[in-house]
């Protein structure tokens, strides 16, 4: 049987990051959240069947500076004085974890708390499972970031991230 690129192991973390620049915010967001030193690949929202969930300092010490890294990503940025931004991953584990397959959901919003952002992450996973499923998940979980703009304008980003390792 075909077992392709399927991640063994996965971890969860977020950052955020401001500047003049968009993009440097977006690098200080990446090392905020410790995947600065990784070559970024967004993939979809599918938890392998297997796929354990590790700790983010666990993940990070299995990588390698340039590796090319899979990961399901929420990224949100903004320059607009006094705007709160978010984004978030919601997690829906299956009940046979050794079988089926669970979801990841992308969350990106502006006025939300860091605790609404993440509570929506993770209804949307629950919600994609249950209709493929046609039943509740095992358990959901999310991580979840927010920043507000500072009053000069300076661009300011968020990111949640699921990585994946091979």
């Amino acid at each position: 049987m075909r077992q392709g690129l399927v991640p063994k192991k996965v971890f969860f973390t977020s950052g955020s990051g401001t500047h003049k620049e968009m993009l440097e915010s977006f690098e200080m967001a990446l090392r905020d959240a410790g995947i600065e030193k990784f070559n970024l690949v967004t993939v979809s929202s599918i938890l392998p069947p297997k796929c354990e969930i590790i700790e983010r300092s666990e993940g990070l010490k299995s990588l390698v500076p340039g590796e090319i890294v899979f990961t399901v990503m929420s990224r949100n940025s903004s320059n607009e004085p006094s705007r709160r931004i978010a984004a978030a991953i919601g997690c829906a584990k299956p009940k046979d974890r050794q079988a089926d397959f669970g979801y990841l959901s992308e969350h990106h919003s502006y006025g939300e708390t860091e605790k609404c952002a993440g509570m929506y992450a993770e209804k949307l996973a629950e919600n994609m499972y249950f209709t493929w499923k046609n039943e509740r998940p095992e358990s959901t979980m999310n991580i979840s970031k927010t920043a507000e703009v500072d009053d000069e304008g300076n661009w300011t980003t968020v990111i949640s991230a699921a990585v994946f390792i091979l």
